[in-house]
């Protein structure tokens, strides 16, 4: 009687577990509206602390030291949109002609299936037709969920200032809300929580902009050395969507691999094109990420992966930039409850780091090896003097 009774309550708190992220995950896609702004407003909040920060300790009142970082923020952006803005202007301008070049490309595909594969054209047009339709009648709500409505991009951008001030403003009155929530036994626990999670946005933050610059430039170098008309544009492009993971240089690569598709007269472009940008890709992700962004956001690829899948699908293109943060302030969380320690340890990403430990241990080893050689050889000559 005891086992099943022990049974039946380990089903009651595995059924109650499951209710509980179901409640989560409803309420986050219905008060979506309100918490990406939000999200978004912590974020740029917790990236312009050193700087408020910083101004404060000049003897800038408070006030004016947000105001000043609020304004330098938006003038970084307005510099990136006005340069953005002018590749973009003479990229729209040759879309038609992409467009033709692709449609002969097209036309030379479908030739080569019915050569190839006997499937005439009409019951190729037709298989087309039918997708076509199908994503018509599938793509309101397709969009629906993954892209920002007119109605939530202007929130964003007049809620986000604000938000951002807000924070900034009040943000020793929530540091001594969330102590007074917990009971004074979890004071150090939630004093870890806030310090891991403010160090670990910011060096995300931190990290995922200078990455971001050094992507850029090596790809649009790269993609010019190669002579691809709208290398820049392509670069830069390349740099901000792979902020998303995997999902976000694939997306890059295609679109560049079309383009040069139809602007480049060379087959091999199109291999180049690939070789150079998930070369780069691939240094980025074992080799930059981890030196500038840190340990703090050490979280397993299929965890994060899966993250932006489910952010995608809940809140829509924010979630896609979200999720990867808000995986690693998971994992901060879980890593300080007794209870949720192995969901930490599920999200974290230990066996890389263990590999790559070892192999650090190694070069160690052998640097100490070196180092001790001729101290040995001193020892050796100062016993055959004596």
């Amino acid at each position: 009687m005891e086992v099943s009774n022990v049974k039946s309550l380990y089903y009651v708190k595995l059924c109650y577990k499951l209710l509980l992220l179901f409640l989560i995950c409803f309420f986050i896609t219905a008060t979506r509206s309100i918490l990406v702004p939000l999200a978004f407003g912590m974020l740029l909040a917790l990236l312009l602390l050193p700087l408020v920060n910083f101004l404060e300790r000049k003897k800038v009142p408070e006030v004016l030291s947000i105001a000043i970082a609020l304004l330098v923020f938006a003038g970084f952006i307005a510099t990136i949109i006005y340069f953005l803005s002018t590749q973009i202007a003479s990229f729209v301008d040759d879309i038609p002609k992409i467009k033709d070049k692709l449609t002969e490309h097209f036309v030379a595909l479908q030739n080569w299936v019915k050569n190839n594969m006997h499937i005439s054209l009409s019951e190729q047009n037709e298989y087309i037709n039918n997708a076509t339709e199908k994503l018509k009648a599938n793509g309101t709500g397709y969009f629906t969920n993954t892209v920002f409505t007119i109605t939530e991009a202007v929130l964003l951008l007049v809620l986000l200032p604000l938000y951002t001030f807000l924070l900034l403003y009040y943000r020793d009155l929530i540091k001594r809300f969330l102590f007074a929530v917990f009971k004074r036994s979890n004071n150090e626990k939630v004093a870890t929580v806030i310090y891991e999670s403010k160090n670990m946005v910011k060096n995300y933050m931190l990290g995922v902009l200078i990455e971001m610059g050094i992507v850029a430039a090596a790809n649009s170098i790269g993609l010019m050395i190669l002579g691809i008309q709208y290398a820049i544009f392509f670069g830069v492009l390349a740099a901000v969507l792979n902020v998303i993971p995997y999902i976000g240089m694939f997306t890059a690569t295609l679109l560049t691999v079309l383009v040069t598709m139809s602007t480049s007269s060379h087959s091999s472009d199109l291999i180049w094109v690939i070789v150079i940008m998930y070369g780069i890709h691939m240094i980025d992700v074992n080799i930059m990420m981890p030196k500038i962004v840190g340990s703090k956001v050490r979280i397993n690829a299929l965890i994060s992966l899966l993250g932006v899948v489910v952010g995608g699908t809940l809140t829509g293109l924010s979630g896609l930039f979200l999720s990867v943060p808000a995986v690693a302030l998971t994992k901060i969380i879980c890593d300080q409850v007794e209870d949720l320690k192995p969901w930490g340890m599920l999200l974290g990403d230990d066996i890389t780091a263990t590999r790559k430990y070892r192999i650090y241990h190694k070069l160690s080893s052998i640097r100490i090896k070196k180092k001790s050689y001729p101290n040995k050889l001193m020892d050796e000559n100062e016993q055959t003097n004596s």
